[in-house]
């Protein structure tokens, strides 16, 4: 079983990376490249979950760190995040290779098995040994990180009492159906990677329910987010359905991973961009959900049902009125998909400094028709995250606007503060 995940990854004992996980074409790898492929596939392939809620996407981080780390004390070009491992010596790519499998064993101990063997056949197929100097590095830069990173709240021991909202108008109240509880409620309350704290750039908030704006979003998504007897065209369907919710681990972080397999020429650099991504993301979703938690705006759903309820007169109810995707279990504002969306985009347009370079982004989404999308600006990819929610009928524009604004607003942080030269 883990020798044949290893062959997902591995061709013909190149360390090509596959485009099953979010890269259209074949393009060269390194051990950091790699490693985040074996983490998402780990992470995101597994069933039921490995961790609750979107906390895997900030578990990535922690793996992502611990390389960086490995790499960048072993005569890299940049500082290290944590700590410059003194004497580091030996392979870049085994370091690397030995940090990521020991965080991802120490985060979920019931894959150690098939990790370890993974591990092994990877090493193997470098033509790498186990005594390698460098896996003595990743192995102290993995202990450093777990060090680091333990009690940060990812998953609260004890965990706080399950929240269902409020049922007053226009809070977010659980789904009377599924009657569950607020995912990762406490998200927002996570010790961030880079930025201060989650309300550090908390969203301004949202339109009062009488306005003009909120009128204009309102009217948009229950015409094109129906689930049914929707303005929805058939391209805007395929484009919400290439971005299905249960899908976006997978299809997410393969962007950044294609993207330095393909331009980015060393470990070090890679390294670099992949520790930065994942960082902007992990803290532009604390950053989010400190939002959800502040406003606890409802869903276009609870919204439209309600519709004759709110102060609005210009807003029609239509109490049958249901979304083309079933609604997350958090409220409306602001988006955690744009602002992951808008970390990763914007991080690769700072790093390569200019937002015309064209990627391919690969879904997983079974009911998605087309596979792959092709962008030539990583801001296009923002634009449709913005308009995909919208017609999967799970939020407000201006929710995805400022989700998006966030994860902006994040990345240039993380991109200003860390991994930067010596």
């Amino acid at each position: 079983m883990a020798y044949s995940r290893l062959k997902r990854w591995l061709i013909a004992g190149t360390t090509a990376f596959l485009g099953a996980l979010g890269w259209a074409g074949i393009a060269r790898a390194d051990a950091a490249v790699d490693w985040q492929g074996i983490a998402v596939d780990t992470l995101c392939r597994t069933t039921p979950p490995l961790r609750p809620g979107p906390h895997g996407f900030l578990d990535l981080a922690v793996v992502q760190a611990a390389v960086f780390d490995a790499v960048q004390s072993i005569g890299g070009k940049y500082k290290p995040y944590h700590e410059q491992i003194p004497g580091a010596s030996g392979s870049k790519e085994a370091a690397a290779a030995k940090a990521a499998h020991d965080v991802l064993v120490n985060l979920y101990p019931t894959q150690a098995a098939s990790l370890n063997t993974i591990y092994k056949e990877y090493l193997t197929k470098k033509g790498l040994k186990e005594d390698d100097p460098g896996v003595a590095v990743g192995q102290k830069a993995a202990a450093g990180i777990i060090t680091l990173r333990a009690g940060d709240g990812r998953v609260p021991d004890p965990m706080p009492p399950p929240f269902y909202g409020e049922n007053v108008l226009p809070k977010w109240r659980s789904s009377p159906a599924a009657n569950a509880p607020m995912a990762s409620s406490w998200m927002g309350t996570i010790k961030p990677f880079s930025i201060q704290s989650g309300s550090q750039f908390r969203a301004n908030p949202p339109p009062a329910l009488t306005s003009e704006q909120y009128t204009k979003d309102y009217d948009e998504v229950k015409a094109v987010g129906a689930a049914i007897n929707s303005s929805r065209t058939p391209e805007q369907t395929e484009l919400a359905n290439f971005y299905h919710s249960d899908h976006l681990c997978l299809t997410l972080h393969g962007v950044a991973r294609g993207v330095a397999a393909e331009h980015v020429q060393d470990i070090d650099d890679s390294s670099r961009l992949l520790v930065l991504v994942n960082m902007a993301v992990s803290d532009a979703l604390i950053t989010a959900w400190d939002s959800k938690r502040h406003f606890g705006l409802w869903r276009p759903s609870t919204a439209i049902q309600q519709g004759e309820n709110d102060g609005n007169p210009a807003t029609a109810g239509d109490p049958a009125w249901r979304p083309f995707l079933n609604d997350p279990r958090y409220s409306d504002y602001t988006s955690g998909a744009n602002a992951v969306t808008a970390a990763i985009t914007h991080t690769l347009a700072l790093f390569f400094g200019k937002d015309d370079l064209a990627f391919t982004v690969t879904s997983g989404s079974p009911p998605a028709k087309q596979k792959t999308r092709t962008y030539n600006k990583f801001s296009d990819m923002q634009t449709d995250m913005v308009n995909v929610r919208i017609y999967q009928g799970i939020h407000f524009r201006f929710a995805d606007i400022a989700g998006r604004d966030q994860g902006k607003l994040v990345a240039d942080w993380v991109f200003k503060n860390v991994a930067t030269a010596k």
